[in-house]
């Protein structure tokens, strides 16, 4: 099996992220990261869905994403022309004697402290799965205490817009 990001462009309607879910779900597979959001274009969302699935099911599953009403287009974007980012919490322990090696930790990633406590710090991560990870992995010899992590967002790479190809007709 193989990752695959697609990107739906829908209308912004009730229902409707039940409906993409359970064609996944009907079909066995698992979605490993699902991120809803609005567009540019007032009505229209974007909803980015990575599965773990051979390339023929996914096709199946797409063609019946297209029969949906609500669903306006259907991209797959690939890893190399697009740009896949994730965001991350976490609560990490750090006392008087390990909140410098944190702090090291979270600049070196690029990542911001967004909140303080005596004995733990809140550090925040954006960037690719492999950031993250790495990220999460160098934080753990000092104690994660909790972690929320958003589904992935991703957007092709240069000028064409899937929108702006809708919109045109």
């Amino acid at each position: 099996m193989s990752k695959h990001v697609l990107s739906l462009l829908v209308e912004d309607k009730p229902g409707l992220l039940t409906r993409v879910a359970g064609l996944f779900a009907r079909r066995g597979f698992n979605i490993d990261s699902l991120a809803v959001g609005v567009t540019e274009v007032p009505g229209l969302s974007r909803i980015t869905v990575v599965v773990d699935v051979e390339e023929l099911p996914l096709e199946q599953v797409t063609k019946q994403l297209n029969k949906l009403v609500n669903v306006i287009k259907i991209v797959e974007l690939d890893y190399s022309t697009s740009v896949q980012r994730e965001h991350m919490l976490v609560k990490v322990r750090a006392d008087n004697q390990t909140r410098s090696n944190v702090i090291e930790v979270v600049n070196l990633f690029r990542a911001s402290v967004v909140d303080y406590a005596t004995d733990a710090l809140v550090v925040e991560v954006t960037g690719d799965r492999g950031k993250v990870d790495a990220f999460l992995k160098a934080l753990e010899p000092f104690g994660v205490k909790e972690l929320a992590q958003s589904g992935m967002v991703a957007i092709g790479r240069g000028g064409k817009s899937i929108t702006e190809r809708v919109l045109r007709g």
